[in-house]
């Protein structure tokens, strides 16, 4: 339970983990509000003017959400209509709206949110294994066009999925 306390406080001069360990973070918030503004900028610059979503209402905490996992670059919440016994979202700070948006110079971000999946899933004592989601357009059933990967265990998973 401490764990947990420790990742969602991420405040000023508080203790946060990384990679399993836990360390001190920097004497300022993640992000700050002019952070997050100029993260949306440059997003509407590479991917156009995606509307606001519930994610971004998420991200710049306008909206509550149990958030499991925070860093610079993302951060993971619970699912708030859970699919499993364990099911949480990872979502970049950077609203790319869709997978299929992405653009190549995207790999290295795209690689650091299924790291944060992995080392989420092994906090969240996922050891018999979880299935990583990414939904993407109409046919995709993608319902929030906010980049997102679903993390799901707890349980068998059934195959096909669809």
């Amino acid at each position: 339970m401490y764990y947990r306390q420790v990742v969602r406080t991420l405040l000023v001069g508080t203790r946060a983990p990384l990679f399993g360990r836990v360390h001190r973070v920097s004497q300022r918030p993640l992000c700050t509000k002019n952070d997050e503004v100029r993260l949306a900028e440059e997003a509407s610059r590479k991917y156009g003017s995606p509307a606001p979503t519930i994610f971004s209402k998420v991200i710049d905490k306008s909206i509550t959400a149990d958030i499991i996992y925070e860093d610079e670059k993302c951060l993971a919440f619970r699912d708030i209509s859970p699919q499993a016994p364990v099911h949480f979202l990872v979502i970049p700070r950077v609203p790319i709206p869709r997978i299929s948006a992405a653009k190549d110079d995207d790999a290295e971000l795209l690689g650091h949110l299924l790291v944060v999946a992995k080392n989420v899933a092994k906090q969240e004592s996922l050891k018999e294994g979880y299935r990583m989601v990414i939904n993407d357009g109409k046919h995709g059933a993608q319902s929030v066009y906010h980049l997102h990967i679903h993390v799901l265990g707890g349980r068998q998973m059934k195959w096909p999925p669809g």
